[in-house]
């Protein structure tokens, strides 16, 4: 058994790694924005659902991308570089980054609507405490949003695997 779960890691460290980089850089935004949520509700009033929705959805973003690029750059750092010649191999970076560009710009389209549609609903109803409302609205969106960028990277083939070096590259 442990023989096969260190075989699926192996096999699947590269996207593991991706993965987790969207989760911790997700979960850190998604605490900013809890608290963020909670506070405006509070000061701004019950009235205000709609500009607390987008203005939590703007500093989830702006707390999540920086994140995601420093942790995914930080895990593929050395994939970019040839190592006998320590040159940046720019085509391959430049391909990655379409790629990762086309998942996240379709995937973060569904998010946004998922994530916005939802809270402001949940803030509209009254049901729930605004940060209540942030969590189910987040965690709806999340997996939607874990489901949808990982099916369009394995459609663009953002998962081929190099033979010699174990990492993920341009399956040819």
């Amino acid at each position: 058994m442990k023989k096969i779960v260190i075989q699926f890691f192996k096999k699947y460290r590269n996207i593991l790694l991706l993965n987790r980089s969207i989760a911790v850089s997700g979960l850190v935004s998604f605490v900013i924005g809890m608290s963020f949520t909670e506070l405006y509700s509070i000061y701004a009033g019950p009235g205000s659902s709609i500009e607390n929705s987008i203005y939590t959805l703007v500093l989830g973003y702006a707390s999540y991308l920086p994140i995601f690029a420093y942790l995914f750059y930080r895990d593929n750092k050395d994939r970019y570089v040839d190592p006998h010649s320590r040159i940046l191999d720019s085509c391959k970076l430049l391909l990655d980054i379409r790629k990762l560009f086309t998942a996240f710009s379709a995937s973060e389209c569904v998010f946004i609507v998922t994530k916005t549609y939802i809270h402001f609903h949940q803030l509209e109803l009254g049901y729930l405490e605004a940060y209540q409302a942030y969590l189910v609205a987040e965690v709806v969106a999340w997996s939607v949003y874990f489901i949808s960028v990982n099916t369009i990277l394995k459609a663009v083939k953002m998962y081929g695997t190099c033979e010699n070096l174990g990492k993920l590259c341009d399956p040819k």
